[in-house]
């Protein structure tokens, strides 16, 4: 387990803290990560990576020259969020536009897809490649939906390779995607691991079992077996990884590979090792030429006992590319050649975006009162029901989603009273929530409960008080800005199956004249039992995917979150006497 910390909900921000002062040779903060703290050539092509923390040294141990320019860094097993990618991001680009690459995750590809607009639109050439490495999580006829693990450093490495080699934007992100095309992973673990304040691992394994086709955000294996020999492991590794040849690789004799032996946390050096002898053995038998061998940890999960084996299929330039020199925290290459050190200015993205508060009526910053208050009960909920919330992810996922309810919640309470005592009106009060929300929380739900409350202040806006139908016409634009971003619809067991009936509820109720109270009641109604009904859903997005039969029985979490938040601002409104009449306001 995870002994030493402070707060918990801390423990990322003092991490981050700690890196940046063991490693100040290589790395600078940057609000929401970290940048290179060396001078990189004008016009050069940045490579920013990125993810949520828990897998050192991915992300922030790879920035330095040859290999990534900066890495967002997420909360634990969190993506970072929008703000974030797009704070490092604008910190280390050089003028030749930016690199966006990382593991292929839902709250990841929310969140970085949305920044590479903002990039685009500050004028800032941008483009993506996700790392789809591990063939546990898609069959090949899916690999575009494959998550990426310790594959992740053979496509940062040729990225940033390419970068210093003066590759134009176009030219990386090429390259990249041949790396990533190139590239193969498959994993085991004896054990889970354990979040800093957690009580239990976010999954375990019998005694003297292994896990099979595991993640690194500690979801569950696909399949379960028993521990082999050290020889028996690296059988199995090799054999899978040798089943599915990569495009452009006619055949496996005479094929060069790169092998990276990669350790998940708590197997020793030592162990890694002796698995890697019949690793070696292994590829050698099979015909095909071993080059540059990694062992070690380069992808990691907390205190996860476990391992991966990672191929990288070189062709001449992947080749040249991995064995370019690098220079950073936690994998080094070569020599590069002497730079200077950048001079250090601490520069906030957000602080650009004026805070200034929009007018309001008298009639809204009155009402603003009332919606903070709601904003609170949101935050009081998710604190009843965090342990809850963590476990139902835990079922097919990563467990987190407690964690990330609560930072996120928490943020948006606190930016809703700070936008009170500025004298803003309801709309102001919500939509500063939701950005704080997005920012604090990260992930697929931070981004989409952001999303959510920004929707719903702009609708309600800073004249009026909210009532019944401009809620409901809020709760509406929400709902498909929610299905447009995240791509999800009714059926694949996520909070979209609660949102849209909570919607068409809410909006039927409020045409009929219904009070914000009566017709927010109802529409909880239909939000919980919508929320229930999941349990008999098999997950067809996110992280639960590849684990869809464990899910059965249980409720989609970030369904039955959205519910319980529902559910307990109706109680709330139902309360209020000013609420008893049609039409009255929050």
């Amino acid at each position: 387990m995870t002994r030493l910390f402070n707060a918990p909900e801390d423990f990322a921000d003092e991490m981050v803290r700690g890196f940046v002062a063991a490693n100040a040779r290589y790395v600078r903060a940057v609000p929401g990560g970290v940048a290179r703290s060396t001078v990189s050539p004008a016009g050069e092509v940045a490579v920013v990576i990125g993810g949520g923390s828990g897998h050192y040294p991915a992300f922030g141990g790879l920035v330095g020259p040859g290999l990534a320019h900066g890495a967002a860094m997420g909360n634990l097993f969190a993506s970072p969020s929008t703000q974030q990618v797009r704070s490092v991001a604008t910190a280390a680009q050089q003028g030749g536009g930016v690199l966006l690459t990382y593991g292929n995750y839902a709250g990841d590809v929310l969140n970085f897809d949305a920044a590479q607009e903002q990039l685009r639109a500050a004028g800032i050439p941008c483009e993506t490649v996700t790392v789809t490495d591990d063939v546990s999580s898609a069959p090949p006829a899916e690999k575009h939906k494959r998550r990426g693990i310790a594959g992740d450093l053979t496509v940062f490495k040729a990225a940033g390779a390419a970068a210093a080699e003066g590759y134009d934007l176009e030219g990386v992100v090429r390259v990249a995607r041949l790396a990533n095309e190139r590239t193969r992973s498959f994993g085991v673990a004896f054990t889970g691991c354990t979040l800093p304040g957690a009580a239990e691992p976010l999954f375990s394994v019998p005694e003297g079992r292994m896990a099979v086709g595991l993640g690194i955000h500690g979801e569950p294996g696909i399949g379960e077996t028993e521990v082999p020999t050290a020889a028996g492991l690296a059988e199995l590794l090799v054999g899978r990884l040798l089943e599915e040849l990569p495009e452009g690789v006619g055949r496996v004799e005479g094929a060069r590979v790169v092998p990276i032996l990669n350790g998940l946390g708590a197997v020793k050096y030592e162990e890694l090792f002796v698995v890697f002898g019949r690793v070696a053995e292994l590829l050698q038998q099979a015909g095909l030429e071993v080059v540059d061998p990694q062992v070690g940890e380069f992808c990691t999960s907390f205190d996860m006992a476990g391992a991966s084996l990672t191929l990288l299929w070189v062709d001449e330039e992947l080749e040249r590319l991995w064995s370019a020199p690098a220079d950073t925290p936690a994998f080094r290459r070569g020599s590069v050649a002497p730079v200077a050190y950048a001079e250090i200015a601490e520069t906030d993205v957000a602080a650009d975006e004026a805070q200034v508060v929009p007018h309001a009526s008298d009639e809204s910053r009155d009402a603003a009162e009332r919606v903070a208050d709601l904003v609170s009960i949101v935050r009081q909920t998710v604190d009843e029901h965090v342990d809850e919330l963590g476990r139902m992810d835990a079922i097919a996922g990563d467990g987190d989603h407690g964690i990330g309810m609560q930072r996120g919640s928490h943020a948006a309470d606190a930016a809703a009273r700070e936008a009170i005592a500025a004298g803003a009106g309801a709309g102001t009060v919500l939509e500063r929530a939701g950005d704080a929300w997005s920012h604090r929380a990260g992930g697929t739900s931070g981004a989409l409960w952001g999303l959510a409350l920004r929707e719903l202040g702009g609708a309600i806006g800073d004249e009026r008080a909210p009532h019944a139908t401009s809620v409901a016409a809020g709760v509406a634009a929400a709902s498909d800005g929610i299905r447009s971003y995240g791509k999800a619809e009714v059926g694949d067991k996520t909070m979209v199956d609660v949102l849209v009936p909570f919607s068409a509820t809410l909006t039927r109720e409020a045409e009929t004249g219904a009070s914000l109270a009566d017709a927010w009641g109802i529409a909880a109604d239909a939000a919980v039992a919508a929320a229930a009904a999941t349990a008999d859903l098999l997950p067809r997005m996110g992280r639960a995917r590849p684990h869809a039969e464990k899910s059965l029985g249980t409720p989609d979490p970030g369904a039955h979150s959205f519910a319980l938040i529902v559910r307990a601002v109706a109680d709330v409104l139902t309360e209020r006497a000013g609420l008893a009449t049609k039409g009255t306001t929050a």
